[in-house]
């Protein structure tokens, strides 16, 4: 195996002291010639030198690295509420360690011990399989100060960002019903987490109150994919619904799609409004109705809350509540 190349082999290449070439380095030698400068980074990037981060961080105390678990980064509404955290945190200088266990539990456990394992100064989690037993016990015990997204159940201490997803469920079921429909499905997924069971609240105060009977036989569970949806479009088409609200985007597409397996068409024989607002949505043929979480945003109030509570652990818990708002687009039709 090659041996790593460190900062003394870069100050024997330059004919400089070990001090002179890591103040260069380290954006502290404007007291150095420009030439001695710039010959110091030429052989930097001629032996490939890469700063050992934990000997630099051990000097500096500045850089901190926050572990980020999510249940699955095929999610685009994943891919977008990382990508919100990763440009939030560049500007800070702080590194997102993120880990996915694609819904696996003990994977998501696992992965959990390792970062605290591992030393990061926080973590922000975004997955319902992290539990109070696993706060704790393993991240307060050892003084990890985390933020807790959307999925998990109500704790009593912790920052948390919290989604008003009883009212998007309420959003999206209204505006089924007032197109006319009387009929409605949700379909969900079989382990539902604390927002997706919020959703399927707001849908069923929804009907109550317009004098429609819920149904658990228009409820229909499945696996969390597009795959899911389209393996329950056929449930969802032989129990009679005119419409169906899906209780994320992924699921509400694989309907549309196992519709068109069906020889149906969406909205004409079957009405679907989603829930996340991913970009797929606008490319969709009929474009899909749902309801918008401003997940990239939600990111940024993520880094933005956990570099907070790094600066100053003894703040109050932080809690961030964001509105939700309907789209509507094509997925829709008015009942005849």
């Amino acid at each position: 195996m090659a041996k790593r190349v460190t900062i003394k082999d870069v100050a024997k290449a330059a004919g400089l002291s070990i001090t002179t070439v890591s103040q260069i380095l380290n954006g502290k030698g404007d007291r150095f010639p420009a030439t001695t400068q710039e010959k110091v980074m030429q052989i930097r990037d001629q032996l490939g030198y890469v700063p050992n981060f934990n000997a630099r961080n051990l000097i500096s105390h500045s850089m901190k690295t926050v572990g980020i678990i999510v249940p699955n980064l095929v999610n685009p509404f994943f891919a977008m509420f990382l990508r919100g955290i990763q440009d939030a945190m560049y500007e800070h200088e702080c590194v997102p360690i993120i880990l996915s266990a694609d819904r696996d539990e003990n994977l998501e456990h696992y992965y959990l011990r390792t970062l605290v394992e591992r030393g990061v100064d926080a973590m922000i989690i975004a997955s319902s399989a992290v539990g109070n037993a696993e706060l704790n016990g393993l991240l307060k015990r050892n003084a990890v100060p985390y933020l807790l997204f959307d999925q998990n159940d109500p704790i009593n201490e912790g920052d948390r960002i919290i989604v008003d997803d009883e009212r998007g469920g309420e959003l999206a079921t209204n505006h089924l019903i007032e197109a006319g429909h009387r009929k409605i499905a949700m379909v969900l997924p079989e382990r539902p987490s604390q927002n997706v069971r919020l959703r399927l609240a707001g849908y069923r105060s929804a009907l109550v109150r317009h004098g429609l009977a819920f149904d658990e036989a228009l409820v229909f569970s499945t696996e969390l994919s597009k795959a899911g949806g389209q393996h329950v479009a056929k449930q969802v088409f032989d129990s009679g619904a005119t419409a169906v609200f899906s209780a994320n985007d992924e699921l509400a597409l694989g309907v549309m799609r196992g519709a068109q397996m069906l020889g149906k068409k969406v909205p004409d024989d079957l009405s679907v409004v989603g829930y996340d607002d991913i970009d797929l949505d606008e490319y969709m043929v009929p474009r899909l109705t749902t309801v918008h979480q401003p997940v990239y945003d939600m990111g940024t109030w993520a880094s933005q809350m956990i570099m907070k509570r790094l600066r100053d652990p003894a703040h109050a818990p932080l809690f961030k509540v964001v509105d939700v708002a309907l789209v509507k687009r094509d997925s829709v039709s008015n009942v005849k």
